[in-house]
């Protein structure tokens, strides 16, 4: 009997877990999940008083927030967002920094701002929209990166430079639309190249989700707004400037909260505003390709390394083959007793970050190096000086993503949403499957767990 009794619970439980199961991946046509990068907003603002963001505050106090949130290394834009959309790390889903160095020419090949490659080139693991798609569910994308001929999204502006970016790639109904809306979609370009642009690009961004909601409603949104990267870049965070920006993308946010009650779905909508990584004011900049300059590696006739910057963080490609171990050894003591490099990061330390090696993509660099707060790389080999004082102070990231003003903001707030939820530190890999778990849909190659403390029982 004792046995029988066993036996009869555990089939109750398996059965308990195979409803669960079927109802994650059941897809939810009547909702919408709309995922809102703010590019730059670190997660000390939500706390600060100086910064007046009472929208976010009020969206975290309702539904849930995050004590910050981990982000991939380097924390720069392209990889990370590749990272929240599919919940890997760059070494699975390949977008493994804002540009790589090409190991023949031995020169910088971009991903920002998509000007070479489809998205299907670069990202090599599904995407939230791609299952969200592939299960028939509506989507869309407002500037999000590395999506540049994303065949998985229905309704879609990349986030590219130039008058031609748009009308090339964008969803040629949706532009026209846009225009008969009197929504300025072909001043883009333009403002993309205007210092403060960002300013017009949030705004029409968020007038574009309007009408998204009106007339085309989605099941997943995914939109990204840039003025506050701008802003602290060249102020640096905490500035006057930068508490200006995260209030300018606190009305946006507004915007965003007041459109969706155009949407059919506005009763099962749910918000997630997440950021790509936090920011460091820097005063200084590290030249480590003086050091490869003085060292012999450097010449106008040859590159036998090369040091390619992301910020805080630096990729080392060392391109000699013959003399490879050696240059590595040399260089990691000579780069470790530079001012203002906080690690020297060999393979068995950047593979625990969630990076490749070169035997896994040819694309990845020897070993990387990260700067302190108040210093950054840059890949100048100009001058003998291997740091020098900046002509104006700034702002950057790229930094490791496990420092208190390197982490990103995550609040989720909407249908589905247990209210008043903390969720403690949270990692970026999670966030896409959370979003799995809110459409009822799939996407089992992601690495992250969807946040379940913060999602009501379905």
């Amino acid at each position: 009997m004792r046995g029988m009794i066993t036996v009869s619970l555990l089939a109750v439980v398996w059965l308990f877990n195979l409803g669960e199961a079927v109802q994650a991946v059941e897809p939810h046509e009547d909702r919408c999940v709309i995922l809102v990068s703010v590019d730059g907003l670190a997660n000390f603002y939500l706390d600060d008083p100086l910064a007046d963001m009472p929208t976010l505050r009020k969206l975290a106090k309702a539904g849930a927030r995050a004590d910050g949130m981990v982000c991939s290394f380097p924390t720069v834009t392209w990889p990370n967002h590749t990272t929240l959309v599919t919940g890997t790390t760059p070494a699975k889903h390949g977008v493994i920094g804002n540009n790589y160095l090409d190991r023949k020419s031995a020169t910088s090949v971009a991903f920002i701002p998509d000007p070479l490659f489809d998205k299907d080139q670069i990202v090599k693991v599904p995407t939230i929209y791609d299952a969200a798609h592939n299960a028939g569910l509506v989507t869309a994308g407002i500037v999000w990166p590395a999506t540049r001929n994303a065949r998985t999204l229905d309704w879609t502006v990349p986030d590219m430079f130039g008058k031609e970016a748009w009308p090339k790639y964008g969803t040629p109904i949706w532009l026209e639309e846009l225009r008969a809306a009197g929504l300025p979609v072909d001043l883009h370009g333009d403002w993309t190249g205007e210092s403060g642009g960002g300013v017009k690009r949030d705004w029409l961004y968020t007038r574009m989700a309007r009408h998204l909601f009106e007339k085309h409603p989605p099941n997943l949104l995914m939109i990204h707004l840039v003025e506050v990267d701008h802003v602290e870049h060249k102020y640096g965070p905490r500035s006057p400037e930068a508490y200006w920006a995260v209030s300018y993308a606190d009305d946006r946010l507004r915007d965003i909260v007041e459109a969706i009650e155009r949407s059919p779905h506005r009763d099962k909508t749910t918000l997630v505003v997440a950021s790509d990584h936090g920011f460091f004011p820097i005063s200084k900049d590290i030249c480590p390709n003086v050091i490869l300059k003085q060292s012999g590696l450097i010449s106008k006739e040859k590159k036998q390394a090369y040091c390619l910057s992301q910020g805080g963080g630096c990729m080392v490609y060392l391109l000699d083959d013959a003399k490879r171990e050696e240059m590595k050894e040399e260089l990691k003591q000579k780069f470790a007793a530079v001012e203002g490099i906080q690690a020297v990061l060999d393979q068995d330390e950047y593979t625990k970050l969630g990076l490749p090696t070169p035997a896994e993509d040819s694309h990845a660099p020897d070993f990387w190096l990260s700067a302190k707060s108040g210093y950054s790389f840059t890949n100048s080999d100009k001058g003998d000086d291997v740091v020098t004082p900046r002509k104006t102070p700034g702002g950057t990231h790229g930094y490791l993503p496990d420092q208190p003003d390197m982490l990103a903001t995550l609040v989720i707030n909407g249908y589905g949403i247990k209210p008043g939820t903390n969720l403690g530190k949270v990692q970026s890999i999670d966030v896409a499957p959370t979003m799995a778990r809110l459409l009822g849909v799939e996407l089992p190659t992601a690495q992250g767990k969807p946040l379940m403390p913060a999602l009501q029982d379905d």
